[in-house]
């Protein structure tokens, strides 16, 4: 039967109600078992409460505010000083702030006890639920703790207190800086050299191509020794220049840049000549948390597209109830 509408340019007809709020952690039955099952429940309350608040509205607008406000380099202040600054939009800070007050970046170093890995991967994978884009360096400084501890064991007892605190203000963040225009994932090709100045660091000089997040505090970097390869801890500030900021498809919140070394000190993790085993401990649990992220991008998506067949109708029944449609979800 035929409805008359009052007004049919206003009428807002067949769309799907928002789905957020939401707690992403009850929705979730299989993470939900994964975590009993794996030997995390005894956190269960604490992906609960992420699970509530990376599914809030508040959460949702933050990302989209974030991606829509875009990092700006700031190279110099208005007087000609080098400051290499990265302008964020508040938006960022609140969802990384909530990243690193839940411990994502440091849980299993904090708390050892049996399931905290299966724990931590749980909070990463709903909060990435919120935004991707600050998983990142929520992710190279949880890495980044293994690979001091193995390589340089006095720079860890340095800087570990710092990367694992959950104070935004007081912690340290760590990234990394590895591939280089030449080279790209063949980082053997690199050029960037180390000189040694004799009391146990290096001037760093050359360049990166790739550097993610540039307001990190330190920075595992790869560069040329006497003795070859090598893997070095760079504080940010003198002699770290940053270049420009990456226009990228995605995760645009977050910023990514080439970067410039000009005699910027470094400290030896790992012996000389073998930085590439250094580094890779810290690549190994990025890499799993990119796995972790992946499947948080295609859990959103799946999320998404069902919400959206259960309350949308087309050619007579709801989408989710359409042959075709159930097919493509099922898959």
């Amino acid at each position: 039967m035929h409805t008359e509408i009052d007004d049919p340019a206003r009428a807002v007809l067949n769309q799907a109600p928002p789905l957020r709020p939401v707690n992403l952690f009850e929705l979730d039955v299989a993470l939900q078992e994964g975590l009993a099952r794996e030997g995390g429940g005894w956190g269960v309350d604490r992906a609960r409460e992420a699970g509530a608040v990376a599914g809030s509205v508040d959460a949702l607008e933050h990302c989209l505010r974030a991606e829509r406000n875009v990092p700006i380099l700031h190279t110099h202040d208005r007087y000609g000083n080098r400051i290499d600054q990265v302008e964020l939009d508040p938006s960022w800070h609140w969802l990384l702030r909530g990243a690193i007050e839940r411990e994502i970046h440091s849980l299993p170093w904090r708390d050892p006890r049996p399931g905290g890995h299966v724990l931590r991967a749980t909070l990463f994978m709903l909060w990435g639920h919120a935004n991707a884009g600050v998983m990142c360096p929520v992710s190279m400084t949880y890495a980044a703790v293994p690979a001091l501890r193995d390589g340089a064991p006095e720079i860890a007892a340095e800087w570990e207190p710092r990367l694992t605190d959950s104070s935004y203000e007081l912690g340290a963040l760590a990234g990394m800086a590895m591939t280089e225009r030449q080279g790209g994932s063949d980082v053997r090709a690199n050029i960037t050299r180390a000189d040694s100045v004799g009391d146990g660091t290096y001037e760093l000089h050359g360049h990166k191509w790739f550097c993610s997040y540039p307001p990190c505090d330190v920075f595992l970097v790869l560069a040329q020794a006497p003795a070859g390869l090598s893997c070095f801890l760079v504080e940010r500030g003198p002699g770290m220049e940053f270049q420009r900021l990456k226009d990228k498809l995605g995760t645009r919140s977050l910023p990514s840049s080439e970067v410039e070394f000009h005699g910027a000190r470094g400290r030896l993790v790992g012996d000389e000549g073998r930085g590439v085993p250094a580094i890779i401990r810290m690549v190994n649990h990025t890499r799993l948390d990119c796995l972790i992220g992946g499947a948080t991008g295609m859990r959103r998506g799946t999320v998404e597209a069902i919400h959206h067949a259960r309350h949308r109708s087309a050619f007579g029944a709801k989408l989710v109830d359409q042959p075709a449609m159930r097919n493509v979800l099922a898959d």
